[in-house]
C-alpha cells in the first residue's frame, strides 16, 4: 500500500478516470481549457475523461490536457441493453485500437437501434468488440444500478459473470463513495459480488466539477437536463461530492478497501 504524505495536497497517486466535462450535455460542468489549467497547476500525473454517450470532447481533451504534462485517458460511458434495461458502462481505451473499439460502440449506439429508445447498442455488442478496453461497472446511477434498483440481483450477477469471461482483468467491479442516494447499499451488493465472482474492485470518483463550492450551480444544471424544478422534492439529486478530490481526500474515504486503491493507483502505467 503506497502511504501518502498525509500533510500535502497532492494529486499525483490517485487516478481520476470518471470526470465528465461540458460534453455530458446538462451533466458535466467542467470546461477542458479549466482542466488543463488545473492539470498545470497541481501537476496531475494522469486525467481520464468519461462523458456519457459521447466523444465529441475526446480530441480537445487529449490535445490540453497533454499541453498540462498530464497524461489524458480516453474513455467514455455508452448505454447498453442488458435484457430490457438500458443503461450506462463505462468504457476506457487501452491503446489506439481500443480507442476505435470504443468510437465505433459510441457511433453504433446512435446509428443502429430504436427511434423510440434513448442511444444503446446490444449487450453483445460489448461482448463482440475487437477489445483493448477497460470496462467498469458503473455507478448506481448506470446499468447495474439500475438493474440494482429493480432488484434484479441475479441480473447483475449474470452482467458481471459476462464481462469478467470476455475482458477478465479489464474488468473492474467499482466502489464509490459520494453518499448518494442507495450508494451504500449498492457497495455492499458489490464487494458481495467481488468476492464471489472473483471480480477486483476499484475505487473510482464521478467529476462533475473542480470545486466543491460549485455543488449548487452544477445541480441547477442538473435541473435543466432532466425538466425539474430545484424545490421538486422527488427529481434526481447528487451529494456535494463530486468534485475533484486530491489524494489525502480519497486515500481517508478508501482506507477501508486498500486493493481498491491499489488497483486504482496502478490502473495507468
Amino acid at each position: 500500500m503506497v502511504i501518502l504524505n498525509q500533510s500535502m495536497e497532492t494529486y499525483n497517486k490517485f487516478n481520476h478516470i470518471k470526470v465528465h466535462s461540458q460534453y455530458s450535455i446538462c451533466e458535466g460542468a467542467l470546461k477542458i481549457d479549466e482542466l488543463s489549467d488545473f492539470c498545470k497547476k497541481k501537476k496531475i500525473k494522469a486525467l481520464g475523461l468519461s462523458d456519457s454517450l459521447n466523444l465529441c470532447g475526446a480530441l480537445e481533451f487529449s490535445e490540453n490536457i497533454s499541453k498540462s504534462g498530464t497524461q489524458p485517458i480516453l474513455g467514455t460511458q455508452v448505454n447498453f441493453k442488458f435484457n430490457n434495461t438500458i443503461g450506462k458502462i463505462p468504457i476506457i481505451a487501452k491503446s489506439e485500437k481500443g480507442y476505435k473499439s470504443i468510437i465505433q460502440l459510441s457511433s453504433k449506439s446512435f446509428l443502429e437501434n430504436n427511434d423510440l429508445e434513448e442511444p444503446n447498442c446490444k449487450f453483445n455488442d460489448l461482448i463482440n468488440t475487437p477489445g483493448d478496453i477497460i470496462v467498469l461497472s458503473g455507478s448506481i446511477n448506470d446499468l447495474a444500478g439500475k438493474l440494482f434498483e429493480k432488484d434484479k440481483i441475479h441480473e447483475i450477477e449474470d452482467l458481471y459473470e459476462n464481462l469478467k469471461n470476455k475482458f477478465g482483468n479489464d474488468f473492474y467491479i467499482e466502489i464509490q463513495r459520494h453518499n448518494d442516494f442507495n450508494e451504500k447499499n449498492f457497495e455492499n451488493l458489490n464487494l458481495d459480488l467481488s468476492n464471489k465472482l472473483e471480480v477486483p474492485i476499484i475505487a473510482t470518483n464521478e467529476v462533475f466539477y473542480i470545486n466543491k463550492d460549485m455543488h449548487e450551480a452544477h445541480d441547477a444544471l442538473m435541473c435543466i437536463g432532466n425538466k425539474t424544478n430545484i424545490n421538486d422534492q422527488n427529481r434526481k439529486k447528487l451529494s456535494d461530492q463530486h468534485y475533484l478530490k486530491n489524494d489525502d481526500e480519497l486515500y481517508k474515504l478508501f482506507s477501508d478497501l486498500p486493493e481498491a486503491l491499489e488497483n486504482n493507483y496502478n490502473l495507468v502505467y
